[in-house]
């Protein structure tokens, strides 16, 4: 091998290109070590079609920012997404570089619909069925919240079910202040009238067709219900295949033994009325 000029010319050749790999490698490893390549500006700008409410610096500074790794050459952006996503009130973000030393952010938002569940276990939840951890005194300077609760995976059927409801009531003048799936898997909804609403179980598209038509029976009968019964509905069961049960404000139901009382002295009354006009009558 010695002996063989050529060889020997081709191994100093891959030598010499094996070395200026490893100077390039080292300089640039150097280069981009350098201080003017740390990120140093964040440019924060709402999603298409969004705008950004509660996010803010400090927001982002104390829950984003610690979480980023790396310069503008080595930062994953993958990891540096979920850094900005763990803000409040963040539900999606994108990044990207900006050179030589920035990140271009875009966020969206959470449009909170309502609450979660209830007591000390509610959270909020949004207009796509997705629940989040946010400040809930936030979320009520936005609007007013519905309350929604479901069994845990229900969220987005609960949403899709209020929905539904609003153009179910629509024509009584009225939405759904809160809407609730139990863990037997049936419906009940609370009105803006303050009327609660029994509608019963859905496990198929036969019990939804149906559900649907007993509120359809119960709006058509809505006027009728209000003439003879006024409009403070408590209360109304649609669980009947041929009709509903409701309950007035202004209507007292008494129990077996308070009705046989009322009537007794209903008796005991009429009575004593006919016993002062005899008298009446002999004098």
């Amino acid at each position: 091998m010695w002996h063989n000029a050529r060889l020997l010319n081709m191994i100093a050749t891959a030598l010499y290109a094996v070395l200026a790999l490893v100077v390039v490698a080292a300089g640039l490893m150097w280069l981009v070590q350098r201080p003017v390549f740390a990120i140093s500006h964040i440019r924060i700008v709402p999603a298409e079609g969004s705008t950004l409410r509660h996010t803010n610096g400090p927001s982002i500074r104390a829950n984003a920012v610690p979480k980023l790794q790396g310069n503008f050459f080595t930062l994953k952006l993958d990891g540096a997404r979920n850094a900005f996503e763990s803000v409040p009130w963040v539900r999606r973000a994108s990044v990207r570089r900006e050179w030589p030393n920035g990140l271009l952010v875009e966020l969206e938002e959470h449009v909170v619909l309502g609450t979660w569940g209830s007591g000390e276990t509610a959270r909020l939840v949004n207009v796509h069925g997705e629940v989040f951890v946010a400040n809930l005194a936030e979320a009520e300077d936005d609007a007013r919240l519905l309350a929604l609760a479901g069994p845990d995976g229900s969220e987005r059927d609960v949403v899709e079910r209020l929905e539904q409801l609003r153009t179910w009531f629509k024509p009584m003048g009225v939405e759904p202040l809160g809407v609730t799936l139990t863990d037997r898997y049936a419906w009940r909804t609370r009105l803006s009238n303050n009327t609660q609403i029994e509608l019963g179980r859905e496990q198929n598209e036969q019990d939804r067709a149906e559900l649907e038509a007993r509120v359809a029976r119960f709006v058509q009968a809505w006027p009728q219900v209000v003439a003879q019964w006024g409009k403070q509905i408590e209360y109304a069961d649609l669980r009947y295949s041929n009709g509903f049960a409701i309950r007035a404000a202004n209507v007292r139901f008494l129990t077996d033994a308070q009705a046989a009382a009322a009537a007794k002295a209903k008796a005991q009354a009429q009575a004593n009325n006919q016993v002062t006009r005899r008298e009446e009558k002999t004098r």
